[in-house]
């Protein structure tokens, strides 16, 4: 991975493990000797982490689809100027805990048919995709129990409930046919041990691929 940035995302129903495999990952890089930035959305940099405080928490009706689009658009693409883009530029890994594909999901898909919006924002002020993208998949009834025993608070999405959840997964399964040249699928109903194995020789394979 020396000599170029690469930019790995990770996707996945709440509850998927994809947040802990997200930070394994970067560790097991870290320790491999490469440079890397962990990452997450909506966050990553301190204006989209003040959107995501706004977006994360409420009632799940706080915001409308179109609304919480417009709002993600924008943290993203504070996310991308001023973390992504720059860590890139200096030849480090990016790894990140959701990007646009979440928003294609949640807002653009089980919230209404407004994918077209979703993809021609991201085309007019992001106009970037990870490299690799690592779905984490899961069974919706785990995910969900596993998300809500975090009683965390930002549950706005849990809250939507395991409807949305059996949504979710079928949607980041059918991307990952759509953008099948930069995604991997990985079975996350294991223990963490093996599910991170699997991440990094994915990660690593894809990056060795790309030098070859």
């Amino acid at each position: 991975m020396s000599g170029q940035g690469l930019f790995i995302s990770f996707e996945g129903i709440d509850g998927s493990g994809k947040s802990t495999q997200a930070r394994l990952l970067a560790e097991n890089l870290r320790e491999l000797g490469h440079e890397v930035v962990l990452t997450r959305e909506p966050g990553g940099s301190p204006g989209a982490e003040e959107i995501r405080a706004l977006v994360l928490q409420g009632d799940p009706d706080r915001w409308s689809a179109e609304t919480e689009i417009l709002l993600f658009t924008a943290a993203r693409r504070d996310h991308v100027e001023r973390t992504i883009r720059p860590a890139l530029a200096a030849g480090k890994v990016v790894v990140c805990d959701r990007f646009a594909d979440s928003t294609r999901m949640y807002q653009g898909m089980s919230r209404g048919d407004l994918r077209g919006v979703v993809d021609s924002l991201h085309d007019l002020m992001i106009g970037m995709e990870p490299d690799l993208t690592i779905l984490i998949d899961m069974d919706p009834t785990e995910g969900l129990s596993r998300a809500l025993s975090r009683k965390g608070l930002e549950e706005r999405f849990e809250d939507f409930g395991e409807t949305l959840q059996q949504a979710m997964r079928a949607g980041f399964l059918a991307l990952a046919e759509e953008y099948a040249q930069r995604y991997r699928v990985i079975d996350g109903a294991r223990g963490i041990d093996a599910v991170a194995a699997d991440v990094l020789s994915v990660a690593t394979d894809f990056a060795a691929s790309r030098q070859g």
